[in-house]
């Protein structure tokens, strides 16, 4: 499952991803001064606007940062020279997490079953 294909929109607003993403947007602001890979657009009212690819790179630095308690300089090293193993681990995890959740809704079934 490709994270990306639930996005709805071509672009999202900080807020949104930091919603999202369920950290804070001045987390967002600094991973941006810190990852090169993290160049959201701006409005001419230097509103940022972050495409889907941009909220998976992101999910990928909060991966690292966050779950696996990287620094930050850890996370950039492991983005740099092994990004596609953080984005096949990510899909392992949410295909995981999709894989618990309808086990449970079966589970939440046969016990009204009962």
């Amino acid at each position: 499952m490709d994270y990306i294909d639930e996005f709805d929109k071509k672009y999202y607003k900080i807020k949104d991803v930091a919603e999202i993403l369920g950290i804070p947007t001045s987390t967002l602001r600094y991973w941006e001064s810190e990852f090169p890979d993290i160049r959201p657009r701006r409005s001419k009212s230097n509103q940022r606007y972050y495409t889907p690819e941009d909220i998976t790179t992101l999910r990928m630095i909060n991966y690292l940062v966050k779950d696996k308690g990287l620094r930050i300089d850890a996370a950039k090293e492991e983005m740099k020279i092994n990004r596609k193993n953080v984005s096949r681990r990510l899909e392992v995890i949410d295909l995981l997490t999709e894989t618990r959740a309808e086990l449970k809704e079966i589970q939440k079934a046969l016990l009204r079953r009962k």
